[in-house]
């Protein structure tokens, strides 16, 4: 038990940084933090564990920073979508103030543009400013306003329309958009802690029996019935989690 508490610190020590710690508008600028890559973490984690324990173990382990790596893959992309978003908004506020001012759209466009707090957002903004498609790669919920924005520029270049109003309407739904998800975030902060204490217990249970002599990692590890009760634990501590993550998913987006 010793060991894999071990394995398990230094997999956490190694870990890379969250994106924005370094800075929100270049989460991966080179040359400022060294940390090994998801595959060389994966790797490592089963060399060790293939040597302070078990096979089995090292896989288990592996596997478990292998999830972890994920998980925090997706929350890094969700929190780069979240400032997309939101950059986004505060450029169509000033693109919809420049307009209302009655400046040209090519001069409000480089001012919005020029202001955008996010590199990606800014980028997506451009083109479609200037009568093209938001790129690839744009988060869905961006993509939907951009496609507004592209529809009413089109519709404002042939009828020569105001296009302020299309743009302050985006602005306010991506606005709207972020107080709901605040609002979600909030309601399902008690469910999501309760999964992570009930994904917390089988550990406690192994510090409890350890604690009182029972030594229940070495039987988990050494005897055939205990291998395949930790294999099989590990597994369904791995679907609970899943399912409890795509249940807070598909609350927050109803």
């Amino acid at each position: 038990m010793t060991a894999v508490l071990l394995l398990l610190a230094a997999a956490a020590l190694l870990w890379p940084g969250r994106p924005g710690g370094v800075s929100r508008l270049h989460p991966r600028r080179p040359g400022r933090v060294l940390a090994p890559s998801p595959a060389v973490l994966v790797a490592l984690t089963a060399a060790v564990g293939a040597v302070l324990s078990t096979p089995v173990v090292a896989g288990l382990a592996a596997a478990a920073v292998h999830g972890v790596l994920r998980a925090r893959r997706r929350r890094a992309d969700e929190r780069d979508a979240r400032a997309q978003e939101a950059a986004l908004a505060e450029a169509l506020g000033v693109l919809a103030a420049e307009l209302r001012a009655g400046r040209p759209l090519g001069d409000a466009a480089t001012t919005a543009v020029g202001g955008c707090p996010h590199p990606r957002a800014a980028g997506a903004l451009r083109p479609v400013l200037l009568g093209g498609s938001a790129p690839p790669g744009t988060p869905a919920p961006a993509r939907a306003c951009l496609d507004r924005i592209a529809t009413a520029r089109a519709v404002s270049v042939r009828t020569g329309c105001s296009l302020a109003a299309a743009v302050g309407a985006a602005e306010d739904d991506l606005r709207a958009r972020a107080r709901t998800r605040e609002e979600l975030a909030v309601a399902l902060a008690g469910p999501r802690a309760s999964g992570r204490v009930l994904a917390g217990l089988p550990v406690i249970g192994l510090l409890m029996g350890a604690g009182i002599g029972a030594d229940p990692w070495t039987v988990l590890t050494t005897t055939p019935v205990g291998t395949a009760l930790l294999v099989a634990g590990c597994g369904l501590e791995a679907a609970g989690l899943a399912w409890t993550r795509r249940l807070t998913e598909r609350a927050a987006t109803r």
